[in-house]
């Protein structure tokens, strides 16, 4: 399947994308779109012959749980929407608590890392089989950036997305701007990720901009590609020919000619490799590919990194794994990792169960204030705390904006003070409520009428049903009378 250059729709550069020369293919937020018609624009793509793809960023595979089945049917239904070749997915978890942590469910409105262990990689892959089971068309997943490093991992990126197309034979979505956001903020070599994981398996991938502050990498889609991003789209490419490359950009969007340009430099990037690639048997013989040995080191593998048994340096991926599979393999011979068998099914709910547990402690850190579980940098948790904070500010005032509009200039502080101490527990929608039912309840603001118009607001969204338009122009002429 080749898709050729895309651009990832936004409906805030509807127009710009329609006239964009040379693009073969767009991407578009499944969430953000109705399960029964299309956006005009989008339609016109369409009608046109561009392939318009679903990337989802609320499904949490990496999370605890099995996966919702209603965000797997509204997923599946924008695929048949849209007539979709693929959907798309994170390797992230988007939530966490709830009845495995007797604990409240707690969402994070980010995408956030999965601890590269065994036990999370069994529950992955679990969820990772459900959701394809339930996709009309095939699934590929996306690696994230991320700010914080999990304790005590036992894989590398690379081995992690290996194990995981190996064993589900899931797609994979190589987001190089996140390679690169991951190599500023953990240290961790691009190329030895391209190394290690299965290039042969890569759907597309993302070219994204970001920003860094102070020695911290933000992915933020709302800034130029930067040359190194452009350098690891490179370094991907002599590996292997994409089947389609994608400009990502989510923010303060710059004109037409500034697309242009970067999709251009996208180009160029690619044009340059060209007759370059790399045989893909070349790749999986080198030393240290997961073809080769990805538990060989002792660090990576089940049994070598923390099993009762060492790992021989000749073990390969298969032989281990089809120890894994026989029926009566004990979990004393491969770690404590869940196998088939008669307990298969109580192991791999205790793997849920510890995963649940930890994910819980780290989400609970950064939206309320919790302790910090151990082992984690409590510098980079408050990063990324405040980070999590800040854009749910963002997206509130998008899915609510006469909020910043009533308020002025102390939306920001207000909201980042309420974000403090109130998780996010629902969506965007819900959370643009709550902050201002906590303002009104504590009496502010502080001006009669801001608060005012603020009750109305709140009223008007809280009530079951929309007030009629007599009651809006009456509510309307008050406050004109008021202000007078």
């Amino acid at each position: 399947m080749k898709l050729g250059i895309g651009i990832g729709w936004r409906p805030e550069i509807a127009d710009e994308v329609e006239a964009l020369p040379g693009i073969d293919w767009v991407e578009a937020v499944a969430e953000n779109l109705c399960a029964d018609h299309l956006p005009a624009s989008l339609a016109r793509l369409r009608e046109r012959g561009v392939t318009v793809v679903p990337h989802g960023v609320s499904l949490g595979l990496g999370g605890a749980d099995r996966p919702d089945p209603g965000r797997l049917a509204d997923l599946a239904a924008r695929a048949v929407l849209l007539g979709t070749p693929l959907v798309t997915e994170h390797i992230a978890f988007v939530r966490a608590g709830g009845p495995r942590t007797a604990s409240p469910v707690l969402e994070a409105g980010h995408l956030l890392p999965v601890p590269r262990t065994w036990a999370a990689l069994d529950v992955l892959c679990e969820n990772v089989r459900i959701a394809q089971d339930s996709l009309p068309v095939p699934l590929a997943l996306e690696n994230i950036a991320a700010l914080i490093s999990w304790p005590d991992e036992e894989l590398t990126e690379g081995q992690f997305l290996a194990e995981l197309v190996e064993r589900t034979g899931v797609r994979l979505l190589i987001d190089v701007a996140n390679l690169h956001t991951n190599h500023v903020n953990r240290g961790e070599d691009p190329a030895r990720a391209l190394d290690e994981l299965p290039v042969e398996a890569i759907a597309y991938v993302h070219v994204a901009g970001g920003i860094e502050r102070d020695g911290v990498w933000h992915d933020t889609h709302a800034h130029p590609v930067t040359a190194p991003v452009l350098d690891i789209l490179a370094e991907l490419r002599s590996r292997v020919t994409p089947p389609g490359v994608l400009l990502e950009r989510d923010d303060d969007f710059p004109p037409a000619a500034e697309l242009a340009g970067e999709l251009d430099a996208i180009r160029a990037t690619l044009d340059a490799g060209r007759g370059e690639v790399r045989p893909a048997s070349s790749v999986a013989a080198r030393p240290g590919s997961p073809a080769a040995t990805v538990r060989a080191d002792g660090d990576g593998g089940r049994a070598g990194g923390r099993g009762d048994t060492a790992a021989a340096p000749e073990q390969t991926t298969d032989a281990v794994r089809d120890a894994e599979a026989a029926p009566e393999q004990t979990t004393d011979a491969v770690g404590d990792a869940a196998v088939p068998g008669r307990d298969g099914q109580a192991d791999a709910d205790a793997a849920r169960d510890r995963v649940a547990v930890a994910q819980a402690a780290l989400l609970s850190a950064l939206v309320a204030g919790t302790p910090a579980p151990e082992g984690f940098d409590h510098r980079r948790l408050g990063i990324q705390s405040r980070a999590l904070a800040a854009k749910r500010a963002d997206v509130v005032a998008k899915v609510a904006p006469e909020l910043p509009e009533i308020l002025g200039q102390a939306y920001r502080g207000e909201f980042l003070a309420y974000a403090r101490t109130r998780p996010m527990s629902a969506g965007y929608r819900r959370d643009a409520l709550d902050f201002a039912e906590q303002l009104l309840i504590a009496g502010r603001p502080g001006e009669d009428d801001v608060r005012r118009r603020l009750t109305y607001w709140w009223q008007d969204r809280a009530a079951p049903r929309p007030p009629r338009r007599a009651t809006r122009l009456a509510r309307a002429a008050r406050s004109v009378l008021v202000g007078r």
